[in-house]
């Protein structure tokens, strides 16, 4: 199913070695000493069954996630922008950002065959709807809305980072190496979530805390998230 869980780039990467019969003693003993000095690759890490299904639902997640967020921004931005004009250039920055997290993932569920979450009508709605109404309610609320949404967000891409960490310094600890394919992916989750985090900076340097009420709204929305992360890991 993932295709970069296969022993692929091992297969690879295995040196293939002349039988004794095709070279002479000196030649052997030449290879030998140039494979040493050119230092043999590290073997491929496998990732067990439950890692791999920790894998398709970080992604199902993520694109369910950045889904969300692109459809947050597409019903805040007409409200905001008409009273607050100044601000187009900033929400069609964290569009444009979510818009192209919300491609990478679906690139990516394809390539490896992932399923998106059932819930996927749901959350569009969802997304919409919690859109709407913060941009109806202003400036103010439509920024907290940021502000909760991406603290949950950026939580869970963190989460993601450090559990794909730990498989690296397990590799490490075999003499082993993650694919190359999955240091890529660790490598976007941790622009992702560090672009998710600039949007909570913005959020806040655009007074999403003067929303009100503040703290029923955040830990509305906070919980939302929550509970839509954790049905769509399953579902």
């Amino acid at each position: 199913m993932l295709d970069f869980l296969a022993p692929s780039i091992l297969r690879q990467s295995r040196p293939r070695h002349s039988s004794t019969s095709a070279c002479s003693p000196s030649d052997g003993a030449q290879n030998t000493s140039q494979d040493s000095a050119a230092g043999s690759p590290k073997p491929t890490y496998i990732l067990s069954k439950k890692q791999r299904q920790y894998l398709d639902s970080a992604l199902r997640v993520n694109q369910a996630g950045e889904l969300a967020a692109t459809l947050i921004y597409t019903a805040q931005t007409p409200q905001v922008v008409r009273s607050h004009p100044h601000l187009r250039p900033l929400m069609r920055h964290m569009y444009d950002q979510e818009a192209g997290h919300f491609s990478t993932f679906n690139k990516l569920i394809a390539k490896h065959r992932i399923h998106p979450t059932a819930m996927y009508p749901v959350w569009e709605v969802a997304a919409t709807f919690l859109g709407w109404s913060t941009g109806v309610m202003g400036r103010e609320a439509a920024m907290a809305c940021t502000e909760a949404v991406e603290t949950e967000i950026g939580s869970h891409y963190n989460d993601q980072v450090r559990e794909i960490l730990s498989w690296e310094a397990d590799a490490k600890s075999r003499g082993e190496e993650l694919d190359d394919e999955l240091k890529e992916m660790l490598a976007t989750f941790r622009r992702i979530r560090d672009e998710e985090l600039e949007h909570l900076d913005h959020a806040v340097e655009n007074d999403a805390k003067e929303a009100q009420p503040y703290d029923p709204l955040v830990n509305v929305i906070r919980l939302g998230c929550r509970a839509a992360i954790k049905i769509s890991e399953r579902v």
